[in-house]
């Protein structure tokens, strides 16, 4: 019974936005210019009481199968529940730990977030997310389950999610290099020393290496992009870090973050300035790192715009490249090999222009089974997004059905496509108790009487399949 109730409660916000559910069709996803990509919904951050957002990142309760966005702010760290991912809600927050901050980064290991920023004495707050499955009324303002002061502000995290280790960059520790932490017990993290060879990383990834230089199989690899090189480093043996490479390229401006190919034959790198130093359209460099000892820049895709580029991540044989001002584009690198990619698709979060600038799109998480995209936006707030064509069929039913006025004083009505029959309607209140159920003869003139209800967050079932959140004013 309390799965049931919990799994209802999920569905529901305690927040007024509605279903964004907005089709990629003639370019435009309602406000937003789009290409093969749908919007599912939004929450602003208004909504998440913030000013700016940044980095985003996912988890997923294996227990539960629920998936969930974490979403960076100036002022903490905003918990979404996308599992319905047309009817998305905010969960609740972690208020930052010191001060406010423009930067703020995100990892899950073992069922907990690790959150740092460049706030003064913020350390690493360490958050389980177990807690989000108990929520009955949202939004909740949490508080951290532990910390770590080992330093105060700090870039990024960057954590290989396979092992019991965290990686703070860009910290005042070791020279800004990675300073690392054992989290195998996430509730009491502690300093295993750090890497200061190589100076300052901006940002990076670590893996258990498992491509195609064999000198390097099964060793715990570190790449990072150190503001004017991409450095390769051998961090099997914590106590003796190794440097094993590191490379350059022209017209550096500032080497910021990149991710390996799948098959770790190849890394894919933005360069943070380039844009407004050298007046490229948006550069991405692309490295042959098939031997670690000695990489080779291979070639460089060149985007459609003058925006600038942030955060890279891969999936399969997609690239998601988040790029300020133009948006979330996506880039088909299945013939890199060839030095072949091109864009195939983007949805873009900051539609009034697509100029040089640190507005729009800070990072996506596109790594959610269900294939649903986080997009952090600065400006605005958070969207999940979708390849056009792959939602189940409750989007075509969706779509074929609009509830009128919502908000609600007290009659809602709703309008179904011709053809469609309406069997039941069910109604819950924010705590996941049905309040109404009406079958077929029980329904009039298509409207659902909320007179007798008080104001708030309501979810609408209709066939047992077709969800809705309505607002009762």
């Amino acid at each position: 019974m309390k799965s049931k109730l919990l799994s209802l409660v999920f569905f529901l916000s305690a927040f007024s936005s509605f279903s964004q559910l907005e089709i990629c069709n003639s370019g435009m996803a309602g406000n937003y210019p789009c290409n093969d990509y749908d919007l599912m919904d939004m929450i602003t951050l208004q909504e998440m009481d913030a000013a700016k957002g940044n980095d985003v990142w996912g988890w997923t309760d294996l227990q539960t199968n629920r998936e969930y966005a974490i979403m960076g702010l100036d002022n903490g760290t905003a918990f979404i529940d996308v599992t319905d991912p047309v009817n998305i809600f905010y969960v609740g927050k972690l208020p930052t730990h010191t001060d406010n901050s423009t930067w703020r980064d995100i990892k899950v290991y073992d069922n907990y977030a690790f959150i740092v920023s460049e706030a003064p004495g913020h350390g690493m707050q360490v958050f389980d997310l177990t807690k989000l499955r108990n929520v009955t009324s949202a939004p909740q303002i949490f508080t951290a389950d532990a910390h770590y002061a080992g330093f105060g502000n700090c870039h990024n995290i960057v954590i290989n999610e396979s092992q019991p280790v965290a990686y703070a960059v860009g910290t005042g520790t070791f020279n800004g290099g990675p300073h690392f932490i054992d989290i195998s017990n996430p509730l009491n993290p502690q300093p295993l020393g750090g890497y200061d060879a190589s100076f300052y990383s901006h940002d990076a990834q670590v893996i258990t290496y498992n491509g195609p230089d064999t000198d390097h199989i099964g060793k715990e690899i570190f790449i990072g992009s150190n503001e004017d090189e991409v450095v390769f480093v051998d961090v099997t043996q914590l106590s003796n870090p190794q440097l094993i490479s590191s490379i350059s390229y022209v017209n550096v401006a500032y080497t910021h973050q990149g991710w390996l190919t799948e098959d770790a034959h190849y890394f894919i790198l933005n360069d943070e300035l380039d844009e407004i130093n050298f007046g490229f359209n948006t550069r991405t460099l692309i490295f042959d790192v098939s031997d670690l000892d000695n990489p080779i820049f291979d070639f460089d895709y060149t985007g459609p715009t003058t925006a600038v580029d942030h955060n890279y991540y891969v999936k399969g044989n997609n690239l998601f490249l988040s790029n300020y001002t133009a948006g979330i584009r996506i880039v088909d690198i299945t013939n890199i090999v060839s030095g072949n990619v091109s864009e195939v698709g983007f949805f873009d979060s900051y539609p009034s222009d697509d100029n040089v600038g640190f507005s729009g799109v800070w990072s996506s998480y596109p790594y959610f089974a269900s294939t649903n995209i986080a997009v952090s936006d600065i400006n605005t707030g958070f969207f999940l997004i979708r390849k056009s064509g792959t939602f189940s069929t409750n989007s075509d039913e969706l779509s074929r059905i609009s509830f009128y006025p919502n908000p609600t004083n007290d009659i809602l009505y709703f309008k179904n496509a011709e053809g469609m029959t309406v069997d039941n309607i069910k109604l819950y209140n924010v705590l996941g108790q049905k309040v109404l159920e009406l079958n077929k003869n029980e329904i009039y003139n298509n409207a659902i009487d909320f007179s007798a209800f008080a104001e708030g967050v309501y979810h609408v079932m209709i066939n047992d399949k077709i969800s809705k959140k309505i607002i009762k004013k």
